[in-house]
């Protein structure tokens, strides 16, 4: 049945279902509620004008957050958005509720309230006598975006632009649709796309002069004489120019000062911050501008005979120019408030576009910047060359029509004010020639290992071809609206699967294989960054903290510090800033790696604990020291003259001041996770580079009894030359401060060598420079670094280090290290830092190099994968160049080691390296892992032969098979199939079960999944899931396991439930002992039930319900399948429900117990007799049972190696069937 149909009925039942209730109520669904105050029920279908909503909805994934208990069953929408965040429209049109046994609440006669604005209640007091409230879960239907023309375009500039001939000008409009589900046929819209029109570019015109720009301001202030000057632009014609002068320059005569007597104008120029900024330029607007006055210390000026209806104007260094009405108050007296915005330096909100396009097609790439003045001077560039405006006429948008081979490349633009530059990222442009296709039929090699039982190919390997189709962006169509968008979103995908039979172990294994790629809807899923905030000394967690994208808040950290952002579409740079309502914490801005093929990513991030503040004097001069520390001299100090001190209102405070200065010390390898920002500023050119610190502090200055902010005038930063141990660095160190929006960091001033004496220390010479403090209190001692190359790492599932078993959507960490000479494992200090997320190809790192010295700097490595650290390839006690991944000599340049080198009891998760430029002139060194700073596309693109560096997975005796197969760390990659494992491409749901064993080693346990109860998938095969048992080091004899097995519910169509039949099956001969008395009841009181005749396995059909450790049952939902099985696995290890551990608990919170012996010799245990000789094995379980037994358990529910369905395998009473009937008909 399809979506829309399944919509319709579910409006119709539920407007059924609700006809009778009272109007609603407005109070918020919880158990509160009183019981006679029912909400509206769903719309009724007169309600929805599905013709405006493109004739298509959607339903969301089913919710239950609450079990029944106390007063009820309550599902509010409230309740849902603040545990599933962005997966409810923000105006459901319907709501649907049914049974966890699938039945609608009237089949039940059951008395519930819905509504798709509060969601939905049951209330055990309003149900007739001695009946309660089911356990109810619960969706919404959204619906799509509506189907409409966009307005006409502007006409297009003329085809012909030479003077005197003639062309065409076109004009487009846009069908905007919903992207709409794979079951929904694409809406089209009525009419033409496109209008043309005749035009002409009229006669050659003579050159002639453009109208004189406006004056000046006049040089001189009132009462006095100055000059001014004008400006004009001469049009030119057939390159001829025009005859006399561009500018103008003219003699002001001193000018009248303003003529109302008795009129007084006072003023104030503040930031937006609300600090009052002393010398501004003040400016009476007109032709031309009159220098009035200066604002003084405070921020406040006044001006004798100023008249009301005029305008004044505010100028300072720093600061975008600001302007006032001057308002009277019909006294005689005046005032104005002029508000400066601090410069701001232009970033990117609006990156350029990848596109595909035929030859003869156009394209569009637009960029957008802002900043403080708003950019609006753009400059576009095709593969590094800049293109002329006046052939191209583009502003932020560069339009190429008619396009050419020869037009394809990279594309980037750059926008520029007199705060600075900055670039976009390139965006390539792929021009294919006519009939040529971007998307091949044919499948590309994508290998997956069989079990354990297939047997071996002719090479000795166990890898089957199942073929994938690259994610790769196909040509638009002439159709496609032109425009600063994406394009339509046609991508190559899977077109067709084939299915075919493996012989394993006298059984037919299935497995689908890609058949045919073709173009069709691009997949679009959700990229995620998930973690948790802790603090960098403690752990303590950010409880509650405020979460900022920009100036934007997008949430809070939960109690244990944990947050979920989603990446806006467009992103490049990922700015977070999280903030400590309570203060003790420094605000942490952090550029966050992320997966931009979708999914999650974790990361842990660490927040400075502010320094406790001490007490000064404001009236005295203080200097506060930077990075003082045991044994250590400080880089620098912070000196603060008498006076310095001021209050918003711009009053010097000359009280008891509260200082605390916060100094990370770059010193200390471990400050290097608390640091903010990544260490980047855009240079003059607008390219965004990399900083070497030497330091950074946090200042926070308050009055002592008040506790009021207070800033600063003139302070002085000194900076201990002494620390600085690379000579080259001291003529190029600057003092910067951080934009917390952009975070990049900017320019306050340039440190210059002194000399004198500091306390006892005598002929120091110091770095010195200015800063005043006010709106921003982060800064930075900073060099840039022009020595840059890139390290090429991979990350592997497996020791193998396969090419096609690569992780993605691993987050590699890079730490610069400055070295002690001549002891490159110990390092001096750290520079910069790095975070890159691998894709199919690896990742590129950036790092600081050197091509003379190659022990100048070094870097430490690490990975981590949903929190879980990779494992680096070992390099003692012998270095072993094929698992390294680096040939010689090259490594042993490198000089590369783990972090267990010389200890065997540290981690094995991090290398070190030293980062030594390559020799262009030396063949060893040209095929990674280092490459040169310009050659990122070398490295990005280098295939797995070349050398690199690797980290890998620990997965000891751990298997997963799909019979659909998909690769977990590339979400496109998800193919929409009934037997799909992951029936859901946005929301992943892992399920496990606790198996404990009593025996004397470890066993292997398997689940094999099957359809259980969907009529498409009943008896067919999903996968099979292997793991090995852990050692519970506090009991003898005993292990536990944590086996995945297939979630019941949905499949990929939205439209039934399949309870899942799983086996789980030890290996080795081994006898079921117990089973979950609460999981047992479970099971028992949600038919059909999966019989257990065979006490060498344990089956179920899987629960709908997420249990908990109660059942030995452990179920996460996430937008990251291993991270969801990874949050999963550390919960069923420790047995509860919310902790988190790497350590075997096997007693607890266990779903199923089987006790394991050592075989007699010779025999074989059940499960290898069922890998080899199934028959058998079923033919010695019908011996062993008695015809009862037989009859409730026939025996092909145990053969998971043949996959054979079983005609019996579950027990209903003649009820259940006509309850599950039902169910099927009404849906």
């Amino acid at each position: 049945m399809g979506e829309l149909a399944l919509a319709l009925l579910a409006l119709a039942t539920l407007h059924s279902a609700g006809a009778a209730e009272p109007p609603e109520n407005n109070s918020e669904p919880g158990k509160s509620s009183s019981a006679g105050k029912p909400w509206k029920a769903a719309p009724s279908l007169a309600d929805l004008d599905l013709d405006t909503a493109g004739k298509g909805a959607e339903w969301t994934s089913w919710f239950n957050i609450d079990h029944p208990g106390g007063t009820g069953d309550y599902e509010s929408l409230e309740a849902i958005r603040f545990y599933y965040r962005g997966r409810v429209c923000e105006r459901p049109v319907a709501i649907q509720a049914r049974t966890t046994e699938w039945e609608l609440p009237e089949d039940v006669g059951e008395v519930v309230h819905a509504s798709p604005k509060k969601g939905f209640r049951c209330v055990n007091k309003e149900q007739p006598r001695g009946k309660t409230c089911s356990n109810y879960h619960i969706r919404f239907l959204c619906p799509l975006e509506h189907i409409y023309w966009s307005h006409w375009s502007s006409w297009s500039p003329c085809s012909r632009s030479t003077c005197g001939t003639s062309g065409t000008q076109t004009r487009t409009r846009r069908c905007v649709s919903a992207r709409l589900a794979a079951v929904l046929k694409e809406l089209k819209c009525k009419g033409k796309a496109v209008e043309r029109r005749p035009c002409s570019a009229g006669p050659c015109p003579e050159p002639v002069w453009m109208e004189w720009g406006s004056w000046s301001p006049c040089s001189g202030s009132c009462g006095s004489a100055g000059t001014r000057i004008r400006r004009r632009n001469c049009k030119k014609a057939k390159k001829m120019s025009c005859t006399g002068r561009p500018t103008e320059v003219q003699k002001c005569p001193p000018s009248p000062c303003p003529a109302c007597p008795g009129h007084m104008l006072h003023g104030t120029v503040i930031s937006s911050t609300g600090m009052a900024l002393p010398d501004a330029h003040i400016y009476l607007e007109g032709r031309p501008p009159v220098l009035l006055t200066r604002s003084d210390a405070h921020g406040r000026f006044s001006v004798e005979g100023l008249c009301q209806g005029t305008n004044v104007s505010a100028h300072r260094d720093g600061f975008a120019p600001g302007l006032a009405p001057v308002v009277s108050n019909g006294s005689g007296q005046a005032v104005a408030h002029v508000v400066l915005q601090r410069m701001e330096k232009p970033y990117m909100v609006l990156q350029p576009k990848a596109k595909v396009r035929l030859a003869g097609q156009e394209a569009t790439f637009c960029c957008k910047a802002s900043g403080t003045p708003v950019p609006k001077k753009y400059y576009w560039y095709h593969n590094g060359t800049l293109l002329q405006r006046k052939v191209h006429r583009y502003g932020s948008r560069l339009v190429l029509r008619g396009l050419a081979p020869e037009q394809a490349g990279t594309y980037h633009c750059k926008a520029s004010t007199e705060a600075g530059a900055i670039k976009s990222v390139p965006a390539q442009l792929t021009v294919l020639a006519q009939g040529q296709q971007s998307c091949k039929p044919e499948p590309e090699p994508s290998l997956v290992e069989l079990p354990s039982e297939c047997p071996q190919d002719a090479a000795g390997s166990r890898y089957y071809n199942v073929g994938r189709c690259p994610p790769a962006p196909c040509a638009s169509s002439n159709t496609d609206p032109p425009g600063c968008g994406e394009d339509a979103g046609h991508c190559c995908g899977v077109r067709r699967m084939e299915t075919r039979e493996i012989p394993c172990a006298g059984s037919l294994l299935p497995i689908k294989v890609v058949a045919e790629c073709g173009c069709g809807p691009c997949a679009h899923p959700r990229v995620l960054v998930q973690g948790r905030v802790t603090a960098a000394d403690t752990g303590e967690p950010l409880r509650f903290g405020q979460i900022f994208l920009g100036r934007r808040k997008v949430g809070f950290t939960g109690y244990k510090g944990s947050f979920t952002i989603e990446v806006p579409p467009d992103t490049q740079r990922l700015v977070v800033r999280f903030v400590d309502r309570q203060q003790r914490f420094v605000d942490a801005v952090k550029v966050l790696p992320f997966n931009r093929r979708g999914g999650a990513v974790y990361q842990e991030v660490k927040m400075l604990r502010k320094k406790e503040p001490v007490e000064l004097d404001g009236s005295r001069s203080n200097a506060i020291p930077l990075g003082e520390a045991s044994g250590r001299e400080p880089v620098g100090e912070l000196v603060l003259p008498a006076g310095a001190f001021l209050r918003p209102s711009g009053e010097v405070f000359e009280g008891k001041v509260k200082a605390s200065v916060t100094f990370l010390d770059p010193r200390d390898v471990a400050t290097a996770s608390a640091a903010s920002s990544d260490l980047s500023f855009a240079d003059a050119e607008g390219e965004i580079v990399p900083l070497r610190t030497y330091g950074m502090f946090a200042v926070e200055f308050r009055e002592g009894e008040s506790g009021a902010a207070l800033q600063t005038g003139p302070v002085q930063v000194r900076m201990d030359a002494g620390q600085v141990w690379m000579p080259e660095h001291l003529s190029k160190m600057k003092l910067w401060s951080l934009n917390p929006e952009t975070g990049l960091w900017e320019e306050e001033g340039i440190l210059r060598p002194a000399w004198g004496s500091r306390r006892k220390r005598e002929e120091r010479t110091f770095l010195v420079g200015n800063l005043e403090i006010r709106e921003r209190r982060l800064f930075n001692l900073d060099v840039p670094e022009d020595r840059r190359c890139f390290v090429k790492v991979r990350a592997y599932s497996n020791e193998k280090f396969n090419p096609y078993e690569q992780l993605e959507g691993v987050v590699i960490s890079l730490i610069n290290l400055e070295p002690q000479p001549g002891y490159p494992t110990n390092p001096r200090a750290w520079g910069r830092f790095d975070s890159v997320v691998t894709g199919p190809n690896g990742a590129c790192l950036p790092a600081f190099c050197d091509g003379q010295r190659p022990d100048a700097y070094s870097a430490y490595v690490t990975a981590t994968l949903g929190g879980e650290e990779l494992e680096a390839v070992a390099s003692s006690p012998k270095l072993n160049p094929n698992a390294v991944g680096v040939s010689q000599p090259y490594l042993g340049k490198l000089g590369y080691r783990r972090s267990d080198h010389d200890d065997p009891n540290l981690k094995k998760t991090a290398f070190q390296i030293n980062v030594a430029k390559p020799d262009p002139n030396n063949v060893d060194e040209t095929n990674g892992p280092i490459y040169p700073y310009r050659s990122l596309e070398e490295c990005e693109e280098a295939p797995a032969s070349a050398n690199h560096l690797r980290f890998y997975r620990v997965e000891v005796d751990k298997y997963e098979y799909n019979v659909v197969p998909f690769k977990e760390s590339d979400l496109t990659s998800w193919t929409g199939d009934y037997l799909s494992w992951w029936p859901n491409p946005q929301e992943f749901r892992a399920c496990f079960i606790k198996v404990q064993i009593e025996g004397p080693q470890e066993y292997m346990v398997r689940s094999r999944n099957v359809g259980g109860s969907h009529p498409r998938t009943q008896g067919q095969l999903y996968g099979l899931r292997d793991t090995r048992s852990v050692r519970d080091m506090l009991l003898d004899n005993t292990s536990g396991a944590c086996v995945e097995f297939k979630c019941s519910g949905m499949l990929f169509d939205q439209s039934l439930v399949d309870r899942t039949l799983v086996s789980i099956i030890p290996q080795g001969s081994c006898r079921r002992t117990a089973v979950n008395s609460l999981l047992r009841d479970y099971l028992s009181r949600h038919p059909p039930v999966a019989d257990n005749n065979h006490t060498a396995a344990f089956t179920m059909l899987a629960p709908v319900d997420p249990l908990g450790h109660n059942y030995g049952i452990y179920t996460v939902t996430d937008q990251n399948p291993r991270l969801a099985k990874e949050i999963a696995i550390g919960r069923c290890f420790d047995g509860t429900s919310d902790g988190f551990s790497r350590e075997m608990k096997a007693a607890t919170g266990t779903a199923v117990t089987f006790s394991c012996q050592e075989r007699p010799a010779g025999r074989q245990s059940f499960f290898q007799r069922l890998l080899t000789a199934p028959a058998e094995a079923l033919a010695e379980i019908r011996r062993e049972m008695g015809s009862s037994e037989m009859r409730r358990a026939p025996p092909d529910v145990m053969d998971f190696a043949s996959g054979a369905l079983a005609p019996a395998a579950t027990r209903r009473t003649p009820g259940s069937r006509r309850r599950v009937a039902q169910s099927r008909g009404q849906l």
